[in-house]
């Protein structure tokens, strides 16, 4: 009898796993279609109104930016990091650069070094040192709103080196649709070929960037800030009640509050700001487990509001929180 029962049970979830992954199924199938929609539609009048913009604007009479670059024991890049960001085209006294190390090892005293050194270049450039990392990255990032001066605010983990264009290729998005409170860029690799399971990485990111973003942001559905290389509104960020530490991911909780609060997301398909990818496995794991479980932390604090709003129906349908690189493996 019990045995019976155990099947029973087994049998039920076996169920239940099964029509998860055919819903989950039919979802990939939807994001290629709406990929597939808008892909040439989009690009072209991306890249038109990008045109236009730079054609015709002043330097001078551009929004004020500030770079945030939330740092925690990351020697051995953080160097690189400063000196990418420092290189940006952006009008040099309309740019502010906010280095937020909270780092408890030798990693500090390299971003003190680096930071004195770009200052005196005439960098604006300064850095904020917590001891307490009360909230982690998000509490970085809402310290460094304190003393902000920016308009709009740049984002960059330590492992990305953004490009030079990467302000004036995201920023004027910004500028033309009031309503756009992020615009989010495209992340790419500089070690893909480094192994097998940074080949396997970037696979994966590639997926959820080049087909489930794009298809999301172009569909007129909710999209998620991926964390890094990307550009925020601070108003959006204010009306969606500001970074909260009480999830892992941090990054797609504030997402899906501003969206709530009717602000959109944008993908800038074509600005690619490549990265570093796990070569350790003890890495990757650390990191899966991080995007996992801040994925099913926002889930439970999150999906409750967006069944509960005024969104179209196909919105709530398709926004569970998902890291999509948890699939890779």
């Amino acid at each position: 009898m019990l045995s019976t029962v155990f099947l029973d049970i087994l049998f039920v979830l076996y169920v239940i796993a099964g029509t998860g992954l055919v819903i989950y199924g039919f979802n990939c199938y939807f994001s290629v279609v709406l990929f597939m929609k808008n892909f040439k539609k989009q690009r072209k009048r991306d890249k038109e109104d990008l045109e236009t913009f730079l054609a015709s604007c002043d330097p001078n009479a551009l929004p004020k930016v500030t770079t945030q670059l939330p740092v925690y024991n990351e020697g051995s890049c953080v160097e690189r990091l400063i000196e990418s960001v420092c290189a940006m085209e952006y009008p040099r006294h309309l740019h502010e650069i906010q280095v937020l190390d909270d780092s408890t090892d030798d990693c500090i005293e390299i971003s003190t070094r680096k930071v004195a050194e770009m200052k005196e270049k005439g960098y604006n450039i300064t850095l904020i040192h917590r001891t307490d990392r009360k909230e982690y990255k998000a509490g970085a990032l809402k310290e460094g709103m304190r003393t902000a001066h920016g308009e709009f605010l740049a984002i960059f983990d330590a492992d990305f080196v953004p490009e030079k264009d990467f302000l004036m290729h995201t920023v004027p998005f910004l500028i033309l649709d009031k309503e756009v409170g992020l615009v989010q860029g495209r992340w790419g690799h500089l070690n893909r070929t480094e192994s097998g399971l940074t080949l396997a990485q970037s696979i994966g990111i590639d997926g959820h960037f080049v087909i489930e973003q794009s298809a999301r942001s172009w569909g007129g559905l909710f999209m998620n800030f991926n964390g890094t290389a990307g550009v925020w509104r601070r108003k959006a960020i204010d009306e969606a009640g500001g970074w909260e530490g009480d999830t892992l991911t941090e990054d797609m909780d504030l997402s899906y509050r501003s969206q709530l609060a009717g602000w959109k997301m944008k993908f800038a398909f074509d600005v690619i700001v490549p990265a570093e990818l796990p070569a350790d496995i003890n890495a990757f794991k650390s990191q899966q487990y991080r995007w996992a479980k801040g994925s099913i932390q926002t889930a439970i604090k999150d999906l409750p509001r967006v069944f509960k709003s005024k969104v179209p129906l196909k919105v709530k349908i398709h926004r569970m929180p998902v890291r999509k690189m948890s699939a890779v493996v």
